[in-house]
């Protein structure tokens, strides 16, 4: 029997512990041997990330306990953090990452010993950080990406492709890490070798390109000893993203590229140049927001899985000697970019509408798919989960804007007659970053106490080609903040949204548009802000990470030349213009939207009259990995909209708006 209810009132079985519980996907997927090993997060454990092991016989078991956390911060957002070799005894070899110290381990899961240490500390501002290792047992090292604080300063530093001895020898002298070669670029990638081991190619680009702009293919011959000679730039450039790079079997080099307008695949033939695998409007890789990541792998028989597609992605199997592509049979719709592949198999990490990321493997040779690690177990019954809608609105100029539509959905409730829902416009990170098309149970939290949430892939978004993602040079807080409006408006106007209760929200780069749009426009009644960039001056000249530190330059325009921008763009700069409510939510440990950010907005806010609340959470850093932090921010963004909206809840804890 369904109850009549206001919309935003429904009780739900989907709690904010739930919702919680079920953060965070499988990363970072890799083969050792026969087995298969992945990280995993732990919202309970600190939001600490586990190592997963898959062995042959299909037993899986986390590696490390508690405290070990295997994640990189190389570049703030890390990358690949492990790496493993099967042996003939002992069994397997994996060095990895401990994220508390950033030192590179060693560790034989199968012996007696603990982890032990490959590299050494330095007091030097960040100290040493290592991503993206790759074991070469023959030679006793691991190779990987050495990123060198040389001052207190978030960009004094370095960053070159080093060899790491598997002895110990380096654990506390820094001398005995072999630097294989330095190419002058500010970015680099980990070294993929040759077949033959004649060859070494990496990516790099430099500052203030981001690698979604332009990056260049580097190329080095290997001598003997491993160190690099002849190191030369191969392919790309300032206006040519490549962000991935292989070696098939025959030692020629595998490239994505988006020199066509999208990210395709590539072949770089020596006699034919840059030669198209698989031309299509789709893309076959993605922005490279982390140290190796892998959108595609080369099979030992030629054939090519790549993962592809427009908005949703799909994995399909390339012969590049024909260019046909065969997508695998599945519900899935969306595949992170961590694919691996060991002989016939594939395994990549996957995810739909009504299921969560689990870890899939594709055989080849029988194309049958199934789900071998972190399976999705329905933690309430589907029904309550929302029914998504992909949709394309018109925003200024006739331009299209992708969106993602979660209608409120709860089987045991309906909204009186005539009532049309609040509706909660939700900006993605990066910004250059895209929503994806998956089970959410945040989202589901909102849903199924009859709230929608409208998932904005805004111009500037990844997924439709160059074209759509280069809507944000220079129009950042214009693009973004006028098509999450127009889509608001959009849905008031056809009558699937209360006009006058539209909400916005969003973490990072989503929080600035968030908080810029709270600034800019009328379209909401409210928000919530997630550590956000809320000063672009103070941004940009000191008060974030070196990755993205004159990220700016192409967002917005250089600062030199356009000052003004910067300071009126600013949601700083415009609380006189702010007349809703909203919540901030920011960690105490944030390298990339730090705190300060928060607290001279509010400042600039004191004596205003504006209802808000500001929640700070120590130990977090950027993005929130604990159960408990996401438990308070969730139910106290629940009650900023129940204020707001007229639909209270007695099963969340009141937030306190102050003014």
């Amino acid at each position: 029997m369904q109850h009549t209810g206001p919309h935003g009132t429904w009780p739900s079985p989907i709690d904010a512990a739930l919702a919680a519980s079920q953060d965070g996907r499988p990363e970072y997927a890799g083969t050792v041997g026969d087995e298969v090993w992945w990280t995993e997060p732990r919202p309970a454990e600190s939001g600490r990330r586990a190592l997963v092991r898959r062995r042959a016989d299909g037993t899986t078991e986390s590696v490390l306990p508690a405290p070990w956390n295997v994640r990189s911060r190389v570049i703030e957002y890390g990358g690949v953090p492990w790496a493993g070799a099967a042996r003939a005894e002992g069994g397997p070899l994996i060095v990895f990452v401990h994220f508390a110290d950033q030192r590179l381990y060693a560790y034989a899961p199968d012996g007696p010993d603990a982890p032990r240490p490959l590299t050494p500390l330095s007091a030097t501002g960040g100290g040493l950080r290592w991503v993206d290792p790759q074991l070469h047992a023959e030679r006793g090292e691991v190779w990987c990406v050495l990123e060198e604080f040389t001052g207190e300063g978030p960009t004094e530093l370095r960053r070159v492709i080093a060899a790491v001895p598997l002895d110990g020898s380096a654990a506390d002298d820094r001398r005995a890490v072999r630097e294989l070669g330095d190419d002058g670029h500010r970015f680099v990638t980990g070294p993929k070798l040759s077949p033959d081991g004649t060859q070494a190619a990496w990516i790099a680009w430099d500052h203030p390109r981001m690698p979604w702009d332009g990056t260049e293919v580097m190329l080095a011959d290997v001598a003997e000893d491993g160190t690099f000679h002849h190191i030369r730039s191969h392919l790309g450039g300032p206006e040519e993203s490549v962000p991935q790079i292989e070696w098939d079997a025959d030692g020629r080099l595998l490239f994505a590229s988006d020199r066509g307008g999208w990210w395709n695949l590539y072949r770089d033939d020596p006699d034919r140049g840059a030669v198209a695998l698989c031309p299509r409007e789709q893309e076959f890789a993605g922005p490279l927001w982390k140290i190796g990541l892998a959108w595609f792998r080369p099979l030992d028989n030629g054939l090519i899985a790549t993962i592809h597609g427009k908005g949703t992605t799909t994995l399909g199997i390339l012969d590049p000697r024909t260019g046909e592509l065969v997508d695998v049979a599945g519900p899935w719709t969306e595949w992170a970019e961590t694919l691996t592949a060991h002989g016939s198999r594939v395994v990549g990490v996957a995810a739909s509408p009504y299921s969560g990321y689990e870890v899939v493997e594709l055989d080849t040779a029988t194309g049958r798919t199934r789900v071998i690690g972190a399976p999705h177990r329905d933690v309430v019954d589907p029904v309550y989960y929302p029914r998504p809608e992909q949709r394309t609105f018109t925003g200024p100029g006739g331009r299209e804007i992708h969106t993602h539509l979660y209608p409120p959905r709860n089987p045991d409730h309906t909204a009186p007659a005539g009532e049309l829902p609040p509706y909660v416009v939700w900006a993605h990170g990066g910004p250059t970053g895209h929503a994806a098309l998956v089970l959410d149970l945040e989202i589901a939290y909102f849903t199924s106490r009859g709230i929608g949430v409208a998932e904005v892939n805004y111009g500037g978004s990844t997924g439709y080609g160059r074209e759509y993602r280069n809507r944000l040079r220079d129009q950042w807080g214009v693009v973004d903040v006028e098509d999450c409006a127009a889509v608001a408006e959009a849905l008031a106007k056809e009558g699937t949204a209360d006009r006058r209760r539209l909400a916005i929200r969003g973490g990072s780069a989503g929080g600035w548009t968030t908080a810029a749009s709270l600034t800019g426009t009328d379209v909401y009644a409210c928000g919530t802000i997630i550590y956000p960039i809320l000063d672009l001056t103070g941004w940009g000249t000191g008060e974030t990470h070196d990755f993205e530190s004159q990220y700016l330059e192409s967002l917005v325009g250089p600062l030199a030349e356009v000052p003004d921008r910067y300071r009126d763009r600013s949601p700083v700069g415009r609380v006189d213009r702010l007349t809703t409510p909203f919540l901030l939510l920011q960690g105490l440990d944030d390298p990339i939207c730090p705190p300060v950010q928060c607290e001279r907005f509010l400042a600039a806010l004191d004596g205003r009259g504006i209802p808000h609340a500001y929640l700070t959470f120590e130990g977090e850093g950027h993005g929130f990995r604990r159960a408990d932090t996401m438990i308070r921010a969730l139910e106290a963004e629940l009650s900023l909209y129940g204020q707001v909206f007229g639909a209270e809840h007695a099963d969340v804890p009141p937030l306190e708006l102050k003014r």
